[in-house]
Order: C-alpha cells, then structure tokens, then sequence
C-alpha cells in the first residue's frame, strides 16, 4: 500500500512539474483504462504496475480538480480597476505596510453590487491595502468596504521570488485597494468568521500587553504565529544566519509541545493503577493529550498552511511513535506526505514543503541506522550538519542560498529554541491569559531569553554571507558524499566528507560569498531588462564584461528590487562582479537597494547622473568614488561600445533630467538608455548625439512611457524598431500612457510592456536578434502575455 500512496503523492507533485491541467476526461478515460487491464490480466506484475499507475492518475486528477477550480475565482477582467462593493471578515492579522497603510485579507461573503451578475466566478478571498490618513490597525471584524481590484499578478523573473505563485498559493483571487471602509456587524458571522474574530481579538491584547518589550515582536511570532511586527532588519538577520523557520510556527514547534506533552501526560499516568490505565489505555490517552494540545496551538497560530502541515505530520509521528506494529519511520514519512498533499493539494507551490520533508527524510536517513549509538551532542552536530549539506541543493533549486552561518547557527539556536526559549514564550502566554497584570514580569522574561538568541544570531549575521553554489550539481554531489559517509560507518570516508565539506565552507567564507568569482564568458551580447515593477533595471554583458543600469525600486519595510530580483537572477546568471554600476539618477525607483547591492557584489566602476544625491541614497557604507555620467563615455562592455550623455544645462537639482543617458552599439544594433528625461531633455539629446544609421534600433521607453517624454520629434528621430516600457501593472501613474503608445506605434516599432510580459531578454547574435520574455512557456497559475506581445 505505502507505494500506491506514493505514487499518489508523485501524481499531485507531477501537475506542477509539469504546469498544464489537462483535461479531465483525459485522465478519468486513463484511470479506467487502467482498472480494466487490471481486471482482465492475471499476470501479478501487470497488476501491480497498474494499481501503482492508477493512483498516479489519481493524484493527478486531484490536484487538477482543486487548481481548475482555484484558477475560476480569480477576478473577471472587466472588473478590473472599477469600484466595487464587498462584504467580508478579516481572515487573518491586520499588520502595517508601506507608505503607512494597513495590510489585511478578507474573506468575502458578499458582492452587493453584482447581485445580478453571476457570482460563482468571484475571488473568495482578497488581499487588501487601506491607505489615507483614516487607515488603522484597529479595523473592524466584519466590512463593507468599496475596493479597486486587480488579477493576482507580480513581478515575473527568470529567478527569484514570484509574488503571483504565492498569491495563487494562498487562495486570492484578487488584490487591490479599498476606497471606503466601515462596518458591517449586521452579517452572519459563521463559524470561520468567529475563529477569526477570537483570534485577532487575541493578537490585540497580547499586543498591547507586550508592546514595550524589546523583542515583543518575535514573542507574537512564536506565541501566535503573528510575524507582522517583524522588522525588515530582523528578516534581514534571520535569512543571513539560516533561521527563518524559528519563527515561523512548523515543525519544531508543534514537535516541541508533543514532546513536552508526552511526558507531561506520561507523568500524570504514572500515577495512576494499571488497573485503570493499561498500556494501550495510555497510548491512546497520550496520543490524545498531544493532538489535542496541538490542533488548539495551531488554531492559536492561525491554522496556515506551515501549521496545518506541521499537525499532520505530528499525527503521523505519534502513529508511528506510539504504536509497536509501526516502526518504520519510511513508512511515517510516506503517510504523512500522502496526508499533506491529499488535504492540501497546492503544497507543490510551497517552499517550505519541500524543505520540511527534505529535513525529515535527511535526519530519517542519517539517523535510522544509528538509534542509540551515539551521545545527545554528538547526534546534535551530526543533524546540523547532514540537513546544511543535504538541503543545499534544495535551497539552489528554489532559488534560495545557502550561507556560511547557517551550521552554527543553527547548531546553538536550535537547542537554545527548543529547551528554553519556548517553553519560556509558551508558559509565558498562559500566564498572561490568566493574570493579564503579570505581562510586564513576563516582558522580561522573554527579553532575556530572546535577547541571548538575538545577540548570537546578530553577531553571527555579520560574517556571513551566500555560499557559493556554481549550480546545483556542487551542492548535489556534497550532500550526496556527506550523507553517505554518515550512512555508511567507514571512518575514513566520513573524514574525507568532512574535510571536503570544510574546505568548500572555508572558501566561502574567506572568499567572501558571491564576491570575486570571474564572470562566465558570454559570446553573443546580451541584455535585460528585470520585471521590477514601476522602475528600471537593465542588465548589460558581453565576453566576461557586466554593465548594470539601474537598480529598481525599493521601499522602506517593503520590496526592494535588488533583493527580490537582481541578486537571485545575478546568481542564476553566474555573475560574480559588477564591471560598471550607471544609476541614471537618485529616484527611488531607479536607485534602490544600493547599499545591499554593493555588499554583496565588487563594483569596479560606479557612476550616476547624481552622484551626490545618490551617495546620500546609500549612506555610510560605502566608501567608494561615485563619478559622473561624462566618466563612462567610451568604454566597452567586451566588445559592445558605449557612450554616455548628460543635459549640460540643468541645474544639480534637476531631477529626471539629470538622468545619464547611455547608447550602446554592437555592429549595426544600437540599444538607447534614457532614463527619466523630459522631452525638452529629448531635443537636446537629439541636438548634440545625432542618431546613426542602425540595422537594429531599441530604445527603453524614457520616465516609464510618461506623456511628459517620447516627444514626437524624438520616435520620430530614432524609429526605433523595438521599445520597451518597463512600468508596473496597473500602477496608479497610469504608464504608459496611450498618446506615447500611439506615438511609438506610429513610427512602426513593437512594443513590449514589463508588466505584460515580465522580463525580456534580448541576444545579438549572427543569425539575428532573439527576443524571449519571462511569461512566455509558464505553468497554468501564471498569466500568459497577451498576443500583442508574442510578435516575435
């Protein structure tokens, strides 16, 4: 039976490999198909192969049945951008969010103004921002609110994190903006309605009782799961030591309440008469006390998809644990992966899916042969290590780095989380929910204790930086030796791993991470322009030569495009240092995330149209020279000519205008670069750099396609061939607007649209100009181009 479910299992996981729902009647048709070859073959083989295959389909069909129906609650498109009324509940945490506005979810009961319309196509669940001067934390349980909606969409990458999944994750079907909000306490509230309201009036009170504790805000997130006070800064922590999953409620601390209740509730039994209790009275009463005190934190935590997974496998921990008929622990992780896709079908999506069961299955495979044969701390360092190295390349395949703190970090908090902060935090919120005045005793309790955690973790975050991958083979072929020589008791190979393992690990951190690592070489000039939303981010190379325009958007405690989007892709690209960094000018959405980009990366030449505004951008981290736009006229990037141009007559203060306009040519193509300028801006560009002849004309579309750039005397001039606006999706500046459009289309040129089509990668080469966009061949959960971008 445990390979049917597994075929199950890999049958759920195939849909979204392979990205396509198929039809069903095609799969139903299979399964059939399947079941009458079973019934009339004797052959025992053929049985079995064809029990294994029908399960297959089975997963299949059901995860395809769940997604079809998903991807028909997404917001009509004729809805979009119109005002429309709805009635909802939160369904989780209002928290803040940028330009100080309140993030929140709604789960929706009602549309009021569509009562004529066909309902069933509706989003159930929408993600919301309240912006204005009346927007607080404190918004009503149930609403009527007007709102302006758009389909799930997001920035979209070759590389990097993909906001659109995660929104197809999580079940909305729209987000948006709210225009009009008050309550509505006359709507029926159900039974999730009220789960919802008993929470977040939880997450209120332990808020305010805990507010003026220094590290109140990772209290909440291990008491409730309640990570909206986490500071950028702590993230930033988190993810450069390796330890985001201690706060984020999962395994180890649903593991940490069965345990600990186990042997609480064993305690109790002991005292009482075998005649009352007998061993297998006990076992169910010791499984019953730990799912019931589990199921009750996670409704705590919020129930979300880490929780509820995180309970199944607790469930299947205590069958395998405490019945003696069940002692594979193959067998535990075979039910539980079957439980968790057949109850939540979109796990595939998750990131944190396959990094739990990879750490299970490692530790499983590390630690089936050596049960009892090795001291609590040496079984410590030997869990940290296997699950560093065997879930390496599980980080690269998702795109997340492994950093060279993350075995010892990990190695002392882990224990630290387990055997004292925890229970710390959990015997601390009980305190607080009978004897609300003890919350300031409690305050410093948990700053104590946090507070070591914090000081190592913090320490630590400084001398570490991303391991080095070289793509995913390295990381592979590490995890496979590691984990062999633990599996294998030959002394000899295991010290070979280990010294391997160390020298690769030493490597990365005296060589600094990602930096000083040689360029590949690229034979066909090549640019990009990054999907970063409402800004610009081009990326230049040739040979082993790296240019970079720009550096996107970033917002205080919120996206920043060089996190997001230019250092994963980087990476995926193998780019190891920056041989020119241009920052056309100093606005945010075209010089963000400066001081991260330059941690990471060795800048040889770095220049800006402002140079001092964008140095005060940066601030005192870098201690680099900052030239002028004039400084990059003639350079090469390998054998791509550039040259740059600057407005002489604007003042310093000239903003937009100020922008450094760069031209590249590469034979007869020609690419233009103008950032923000205006269109009398324009005519002097076109005054004092008459266009040349070019084979190949693109152009980025100055200021995002802003009516006050593309004069007509400047489409005219170039003629481009192709132009590319790069602007966000339905953003509130309303790029690009439709007389540029006009303008372009006009003069004959194509035109392309980052938030239409993601990314967009052009190559020179001999035969001609290959163009290719990031939303062309993408899985069915994201939203293709539309046809007038698949020209090419």
């Amino acid at each position: 039976m445990r390979i049917r479910i597994t075929a199950f299992s890999c049958g759920v996981i195939l849909l979204y490999w392979v990205g396509v729902i198929p039809p069903l009647h095609w799969l139903i048709g299979g399964i059939f198909l399947c079941l009458l070859v079973f019934c009339v073959t004797s052959s025992p083989i053929a049985r079995q192969r064809g029990s294994v295959l029908v399960f297959l389909l089975l997963g299949v069909v059901w995860s395809a049945w769940f997604a079809g129906e998903r991807k028909a609650q997404m917001l009509p498109e004729h809805l979009e951008g119109q005002p429309l009324q709805v009635t909802g509940y939160l369904c989780d945490v209002p928290s803040a969010g940028n330009f100080d506005s309140v993030r929140f979810s709604l789960c929706v009961t009602g549309w009021p103004a569509l009562e004529g319309e066909v309902l069933s196509g509706l989003p159930e669940r929408l993600k919301l921002a309240w912006y204005g001067p009346q927007a607080r934390l404190e918004v009503p349980h149930q609403l009527l609110l007007t709102v302006v909606l758009k389909r799930p969409h997001g920035s979209l990458n070759p590389s990097g994190f993909r906001y659109e999944t995660w929104l197809f994750r999580q079940g909305y079907g729209a987000t948006g903006t709210v225009r009009e909000l008050s309550s509505s306490p006359e709507e029926e509230c159900s039974v999730r309605c009220g789960y919802h309201r008993w929470r977040n009036q939880w997450a209120a009170a332990l808020h305010q009782r805990l507010s003026a504790t220094e590290h109140f805000a990772i209290a909440e997130a291990l008491i409730i799961g309640n990570r909206g006070w986490v500071t950028p800064a702590q993230w930033q922590v988190f993810q450069q030591t390796g330890t985001i999953h201690l706060v984020a409620i999962s395994g180890l601390h649903l593991g940490l309440i069965a345990t600990g209740v186990a042997f609480l509730a064993r305690w109790i039994l002991g005292f009482l008469p075998l005649s009352l209790v007998s061993p297998a009275r006990q076992r169910w009463c010791l499984t019953a006390s730990v799912l019931i005190v589990c199921l009750g934190y996670a409704l705590l935590a919020g129930f979300t998809v880490p929780t509820r997974r995180a309970l199944i496998m607790v469930a299947v921990a205590c069958w395998v644990l405490v019945w003696p008929r069940q002692s594979r622990p193959w067998a535990g992780w075979q039910v539980a992966l079957f439980l968790v896709l057949l109850v939540d079908p979109y796990a595939p999506l998750d990131q944190g899916f396959w990094l739990s069961f990879g750490a299970v299955a490692v530790l499983i495979l590390v630690f089936s042969g050596w049960v009892g044969r090795c001291h609590w701390s040496l079984a410590l360092i030997l869990a940290q290590a296997a699950v560093f190295v065997g879930l390496w390349p599980v980080l690269v395949a998702i795109g997340q780095p492994q950093v060279t703190m993350g075995a010892p970090a990990n190695l002392v908090a882990v224990p630290w989380v387990s055997l004292v902060v925890m229970p710390v935090v959990l015997l601390g919120g009980a305190v607080i929910a009978l004897v609300p005045d003890s919350a300031h005793v409690v305050g410093q309790g948990y700053d104590l204790v946090l507070g070591v955690l914090w000081q190592f973790l913090s320490w630590l975050a400084v001398w570490s930086d991303p391991l080095p991958a070289a793509g995913v083979w390295v990381p592979f072929l590490l995890g496979v030796l590691v984990l062999v020589s633990l599996v294998i008791p030959v002394r000899f190979a295991r010290g070979l791993a280990f010294a391997l393992c160390g020298v690769w690990l030493a490597t990365g951190v005296l060589g600094g991470g990602e930096k000083k690592v040689a360029n590949p070489d690229v034979d066909a000039p090549e640019v990009w322009v990054w999907d970063v939303g409402q800004g610009l981010s081009v990326l230049v190379r040739h040979q082993r030569g790296v240019l970079i325009y720009d550096t996107g958007p970033s917002y205080p405690g919120g996206y920043s495009a060089v996190e997001s989007v230019l250092l994963p892709n980087l990476s995926r690209l193998g780019v190891g240092q920056i041989d020119w960094l241009v920052v056309s000018h100093g606005d945010a959405d075209h010089a963000g995330g400066l001081a991260t980009l330059l941690s990471r990366f060795l800048v040889a030449e770095f220049a800006s149209g402002e140079p001092e505004r964008v140095r005060q951008r940066i601030g005192d981290g870098y201690s680099g020279q900052i030239s002028s736009c004039s400084g990059l006229d003639g350079i090469r990037v390998g054998e791509i000519e550039v040259t740059a141009w600057q407005h002489a007559n604007v003042a310093p203060s000239g903003g937009n205008d100020r922008s450094c306009v760069l031209t590249l040519r590469y034979g007869g193509v020609e690419w233009v670069l103008p950032g923000d300028i205006s269109a009398d801006t324009e005519r002097a560009f076109l005054d004092e750099v008459p266009p040349r002849s070019a084979s190949y004309r693109a152009v980025v579309a100055a200021h995002h396609g802003s009516k006050t750039s593309s004069d007509t005397a400047w489409v005219n001039a170039l003629k481009p061939d192709l132009v590319i606006f790069s602007a966000g999706y339905r953003h509130r500046f309303g790029h690009p607007h439709p007389t540029v459009i006009d303008r372009y289309r006009e003069a004959g040129s194509a035109l392309l649209n980052t938030a239409e089509t993601g990314a967009i990668h052009l190559r020179f080469e001999t035969e001609g100009e290959a163009i290719d966009v990031a939303r062309d061949r993408q899985p069915f959960w994201i939203a293709p181009p539309p046809l007038s971008a698949a020209y090419h």
